[in-house]
């Protein structure tokens, strides 16, 4: 069994992405940007998006943090998005979801500039993936798609199981690892709530991608010998003995599924430092093509 850790891929990527700013600065040249919009004060997001800048900061980009009241209207915040649409000087746009109730999470999404859209989530930017065309890919499914690379995993003719639907990992990550490219070319099934025999479906596959978010959800029951377990899940769980007052638990009960796998990715320090790898990567893409 391998540890597939994401803290030293990722920081792979960044002293990649930071010797070819140095490049950029070098030349003269404009470096990337990133804009990050949180609204209210949800502690998950402030380390999101407070970890985002960081890595930011470490690789030479410039970012900006647009902090917003949880009561700031739809309208408002709309027309912060097209502000900085319109801002020549800002490459990538985050807003950090999820967003306050009275604001429609689809609206936000589309009102960001497919060429600035580095979280990937615009519909033009998913229709491109779709179709195997240049875009911006989700950052988390990007990020696992890296991962695979990073530790030269062939993923050709495996069969995946993708557990869990969102439009921000299940189903991008379902289309990646079917793609006619390396990693990729599995077999893909998606499972999700109405799945019927979900065990069973689980033990066929060589890869599982547990992004459903609930704790300890895959057992070691659910995996066959030598697969690889991918855990998107990232929950915060109360626990009093810790000063924070919570644990981070994935989808996948790692102390027993571990032993069964050929490789496994932890939580934290798994997809988790990826996702970010994959924004900055995504930013850097944006400001090439944009000037």
């Amino acid at each position: 069994m391998q540890i597939l850790d994401g803290q030293a891929a990722s920081q792979a990527i960044k002293e990649s992405l930071k010797i070819q700013v140095a490049q950029l600065v070098a030349e003269g040249r404009k470096v990337p940007h990133l804009a990050a919009v949180l609204v209210g004060n949800n502690g998950a997001s402030e380390t999101y998006v407070g970890a985002k800048v960081k890595a930011c900061a470490e690789i030479g980009f410039k970012s900006s943090l647009v902090r917003l009241d949880e009561g700031i209207s739809e309208n408002k915040l709309l027309g912060i998005i097209d502000e900085l649409n319109n801002n020549m000087d800002v490459d990538g746009i985050l807003v950090q979801l999820p967003l306050p109730k009275h604001i429609s999470d689809e609206k936000v999404i589309n009102a960001i500039d497919i060429a600035k859209d580095v979280d990937g989530f615009h519909p033009v930017s998913i229709g491109r993936m779709v179709q195997g065309q240049p875009s911006f890919v989700p950052a988390t499914p990007h990020g696992i798609m890296l991962l695979l690379q990073h530790y030269k995993i062939d993923t050709k003719g495996m069969h995946a199981v993708v557990v869990g639907r969102s439009n921000i990992v299940g189903r991008p990550i379902s289309i990646l690892l079917s793609s006619n490219a390396s990693p990729g070319n599995c077999t893909v099934t998606i499972c999700h709530s109405h799945t019927k025999n979900l065990n069973e479906m689980c033990l066929q596959g060589d890869i599982i991608v547990a992004a459903l978010g609930k704790p300890g959800f895959v057992t070691a029951n659910m995996v066959k010998e030598g697969a690889i377990i991918i855990d998107v899940g990232i929950t915060r769980v109360p626990d009093a003995s810790k000063k924070s007052g919570y644990v981070i638990k994935g989808d996948v009960k790692f102390d027993e599924v571990a032993p069964k796998c050929s490789y496994i990715t932890p939580v934290p320090k798994g997809v988790g430092p990826m996702t970010i790898a994959a924004l900055m990567k995504n930013t850097f893409k944006a400001c090439a093509e944009n000037n």
